[in-house]
């Protein structure tokens, strides 16, 4: 037997039903910035070297809302060494920058957001109006401050000024005149600069460093040069210039002096039996110096196109680890900026340096005739505790005359 139940519906209750059936429920959709995790990709900093353990965030190349390519580089990260990009690991959009620029990073650290999707983060309406309400005031609120503006202002007062104040003593002579702290600025140094600093005070506090000068006639070889720039580079494809010459004096030097390509370490004495030679170059982060590996079993060409590659890496910040590390001797060209002389330091752990100079030209006697000639100061600095007086002075004279006389490359005298 079924029984049936007859409902009375009360006439509260028809209201309600009537308002319900009249304004259904109302669902706002929104999407969270990290609403799905498969479309989003982190962007961290890559393993930066062996003795890299952290750097500084130099600048982001990207901002959100760019679109970025797979590998594409979206900041850099500034080391003691070098300067690393950090890559894009998928395609898409930057979402959001985590990282702040001037921040000590790790390897590992999150620096940004990517959407794979390349979505945009929507903002539910309801968190527009406390906003839009905060900096709007209401009328009333208005009204109120308009009545209270005439309210502020004040008759002129009628008391009597006061003196003028005595100014202030001028200061004695004795007194120094320093410039106003408005005229300085202070910019904190680069980690690349704060690790030159270090490693040049440690090379003067550590070497017992001594600088014997010489002169160079580049008549023989700016003829060199001269005569053969355009089959060189018809042939080689890069042009010749004096560095290799140079180079390969001091490959010739340091074979004959082969303690000036040592070192010191501890109580021993390290002797290399490879020449690997660092060119100092200047760039506007700072000086680095790359290296030339097997200086020794190369020839013009090969120096010349090593040279022009590592020139154009340092220029661009992207010279690597490997590239800087090692070498055992330094050439410096300061005659580039104009230098006419100087005394340059010692790059640890090595035991000398080379300094080219400019070259000026002139009046030089040859033959018992005064005549101008193209000459140019050389400098070599080494580790007196090392390197005696008498192999520096035989070193740098054999540099000379390899570079006023190449043939001696070739008949190897």
């Amino acid at each position: 037997m079924l029984d049936l139940h007859v409902v009375t519906v009360l006439p509260q209750m028809r209201d309600v039903i009537s308002f319900v059936q009249r304004y259904p429920p109302i669902f706002v959709h929104t999407r969270s910035f990290s609403a799905d995790s498969g479309e989003l990709v982190d962007a961290v900093v890559p393993f930066m070297g062996e003795s890299i353990t952290d750097g500084t965030l130099a600048s982001f190349l990207k901002h959100p809302g760019d679109r970025v390519e797979v590998d594409e580089p979206i900041a850099q990260i500034e080391t003691d060494k070098v300067t690393i990009d950090v890559s894009s690991p998928e395609a898409g959009v930057i979402e959001q920058l985590v990282a702040k620029v001037g921040d000590t990073v790790e390897p590992g650290t999150k620096i940004a957001v990517i959407s794979k999707s390349g979505g945009v983060t929507h903002v539910a309406p309801s968190e527009d109006k406390p906003i839009k309400e905060a900096s709007e005031p209401s009328p009333a609120k208005a009204k109120k401050v308009e009545t209270k503006k005439p309210k502020a202002e004040t008759p002129p007062s009628k008391e009597k000024p006061t003196a003028p104040s005595l100014p202030p003593p001028k200061p004695s002579a004795k007194e120094p005149q320093l410039p106003p702290k408005e005229r300085e600025r202070r910019v904190p140094m680069t980690r690349l600069r704060k690790r030159v600093a270090t490693r040049l005070k440690d090379s003067q506090n550590t070497f017992a460093m001594l600088t014997t000068f010489n002169e160079v006639d580049m008549t023989s070889l700016m003829k060199l040069r001269s005569d053969y720039k355009d089959a060189f580079f018809e042939k080689h494809g890069v042009k010749l210039g004096l560095m290799s010459g140079f180079v390969k004096a001091a490959v010739s030097a340091l074979q004959n002096q082969p303690i000036v390509n040592a070192v010191i370490d501890g109580d021993d004495i390290i002797y290399r039996d490879y020449i690997d030679i660092s060119i100092a170059v200047g760039t506007p982060k700072g000086l680095v110096v790359p290296v030339i590996r097997n200086a020794d079993r190369m020839n013009f060409a090969e120096i010349e196109k090593g040279i022009n590659i590592l020139a154009k890496k340092a220029n661009d910040g992207s010279l690597s680890i490997d590239e800087m590390a090692g070498g055992s001797f330094t050439i410096s060209n300061g005659g580039v900026y104009g230098s006419l002389l100087s005394t340059p330091i010692i790059n640890p752990p090595q035991s000398a340096i080379l300094g080219m100079h400019s070259i000026v030209s002139r009046p030089m006697v040859v033959s018992g005739e005064v005549v101008p000639r193209p000459m140019m100061y050389i400098a070599l600095t080494y580790d007196h505790r090392l390197i005696d007086g008498r192999e520096a002075v035989f070193f740098l004279r054999r540099i000379k005359d390899v570079v006023e006389d190449p043939r001696r490359l070739l008949l190897d005298v």
